[in-house]
């Protein structure tokens, strides 16, 4: 034969025994995907391995393709006893960067979250469910007398997943991580300071964004606010009915909120940008700034504010306080007001039935809440004089008639014990691991208020250095975001890499002393600022005359104060 007809040949031999390794993975059940095709035979018999291991229990092991790279990855699925589901999205061995990282959740969880950029970046990525699946126990429902499901939420399938990981990674890679990190916003920031403050062992950097650590005040307030947009027939709601017709379909008297809020506090930085910079100083008050837009009698409809609506507002800036008088959780920032509109604000778009009580808030008090769970939702959570039923196997709790006292008097104890992540002595992550910890929040976020996470780290720095900022900043920095909604979006610059600042931190030793986020319409970015380690601002210093020209609204332009 000639050296043509021998390649020839080699060519056949290997195609026909690299089918038969996909005949013989098939027949085990493990699936390959086109784009993984192009692995070796050895890559895919390393992946499918996993499937052995005597100390996890894995479901599956494949090769997976990623969208968002050209090379496919390991995909593991297991179950850690009784009901958590977890996943792996582990880089082939020579794309692995050597480190692990969690991947945070999201609301009230329930599924299986991929990161395929982090995949694709060469992280070894975990998730779970949290023990509970939303296609069958929608929202909170996962809670309702089950104790057990209640503590995977609150802490242990974090923390056990982690433990997964981790072994999948010793086994896959024959090696340890040389670093370990955590990535999450919102139930994803709770669950990195829950880390930080139960396993301190489990990271060696943390980064949590807008965390809703308060998780029973959090969600509490959420009801509350709530009650202040349906109490009364919708006297104090905010949407109003424009043409008669009985739809509340005009949110005219939202934008007229936050003109007159902007108006009064949004050039206090010395820059006129759509973007109060800090909200805790503005002065805005309701009754006073609104006045050119008061209703002329207390029966008059439209866009204007009536007594109740003032009342519902100022409810809002100070936080839900019981019937004495005491402040559960702090109040909404200045300049969140449009966001108050999807969360909050029953009107026809929306079907009178905001984000809120759709989501994080709507069945809390039935199931998250109590020690004893009072009772299941109502059939329409949006309907606010329905009367619940109180008797049968499965008796009725409307939110409606749930009592923020009940929180003062204690009554969601146990419940913030198993989900509250508020212990703010990091002494253990911070000193003894000599971990890294990032947290950031918008200050436009009406969901988790931003003031509730500032005490919360002004709380950590008192008990685990003793005041001292100096020394704080030297393991744990906080980044505000003006003009940022929750976990993104909003006015302000939003956007930038989470996950970077903290590694470079870690390994090489780079504090991060500003984060550089952007603001983008149109796919153009058109709003640059650095966000400064609190408690520190951003001040304009660019040219002259020029801090009302957007040209000029570049990071290099503005310093830390």
């Amino acid at each position: 034969m000639t050296n043509a007809n021998n390649s020839h040949l080699d060519s056949i031999l290997k195609f026909k025994a690299l089918a038969a390794v996909w005949v013989f993975f098939a027949g085990l059940g493990v699936s390959v995907t086109a784009s993984a095709q192009a692995a070796s035979a050895s890559q895919v018999e390393a992946c499918q391995a996993l499937q052995q291991l005597r100390n996890l229990t894995i479901t599956s092991a494949s090769l997976r393709e990623n969208e968002q790279s050209d090379t496919p990855y390991c995909y593991v699925r297991g179950i850690i006893s009784p009901a958590i589901h977890f996943h792996a999205q582990l880089p082939l061995p020579e794309n692995w960067n050597g480190r692990f990282l969690q991947w945070g959740d999201g609301g009230k969880d329930g599924d299986l979250d991929f990161a395929n950029h982090r995949v694709a970046e060469g992280y070894a990525v975990t998730n779970s469910n949290t023990g509970h699946d939303s296609g069958t126990e929608p929202g909170s429902a996962f809670g309702y007398n089950n104790r057990q499901s209640e503590i995977d939420f609150g802490y242990r399938a974090v923390h056990l997943t982690v433990m997964a990981g981790k072994t999948l990674v010793n086994s896959y890679y024959n090696k340890a991580p040389d670093y370990s990190y955590f990535e999450g916003c919102s139930t994803g920031g709770r669950q990195g300071l829950m880390e930080a403050q139960r396993y301190p062992n489990d990271f060696d950097g943390i980064v949590a964004g807008a965390p809703v650590n308060y998780y029973q005040a959090m969600n509490a307030a959420g009801t509350w606010n709530l009650q202040r947009m349906f109490k009364d027939n919708y006297a104090g709601n905010l949407a109003v009915d424009s043409n008669g017709d009985g739809q509340r379909d005009s949110l005219q008297l939202v934008q007229i909120l936050n003109d007159a809020v902007l108006d009064k506090c949004d050039s206090s930085d010395g820059i006129r940008d759509g973007v109060i910079n800090d909200p805790f100083s503005c002065s805005f008050d309701p009754a006073s700034d609104l006045s050119d837009h008061m209703c002329p009698s207390s029966n008059s409809t439209g866009a204007c504010f009536n007594e109740a609506r003032i009342q519902t507002v100022a409810d809002f800036y100070s936080g839900p306080y019981d019937s004495n008088g005491t402040i559960i959780y702090p109040g909404k920032t200045k300049g969140s007001e449009l966001d108050w509109i999807g969360l909050f604000v029953p009107n026809a778009s929306n079907g009178m039935t905001p984000g809120m009580l759709r989501g994080p808030a709507g069945d809390h008090v039935n199931y998250l809440f109590y020690e004893e769970d009072p009772g299941v939702t109502i059939p329409n959570l949006n309907d606010a004089n329905y009367s619940a039923r109180r008797d049968g196997m499965n008796p009725e709790f409307h939110w409606m008639d749930f009592s923020v006292d009940d929180f003062t008097d204690g009554k969601a104890e146990l419940m913030s014990s198993i989900m509250d992540a508020t212990d703010p002595d990091l002494s253990s992550f911070l000193k003894n691991r000599g971990g890294k910890l990032i947290v950031y929040h918008g200050l436009s976020d009406a969901l988790s208020v931003a003031t509730a996470t500032v005490n919360y780290f002004n709380d950590m720095v008192d008990a685990t250095f003793a005041g001292s900022f100096t020394a704080s900043n030297e393991s744990s920095r906080l980044f505000l975001a003006p003009g940022m909604g929750h976990c993104g979006g909003g006015p302000g610059p939003n956007s930038w890499d989470k996950l970077v600042p903290l590694v470079d931190w870690v390994e090489n030793g780079v504090a991060p002393e500003t984060l550089t986020a952007t603001h983008s319409s149109d796919g153009r970015v058109d709003n640059e600022r650095p966000l400064c380690s609190f408690p520190q601002q951003a001040r304009y210093s660019g040219p002259s005359g020029g801090e009302n020209n957007p040209e000029n609204w570049i990071a290099a332009n503005f310093n830390c104060q």
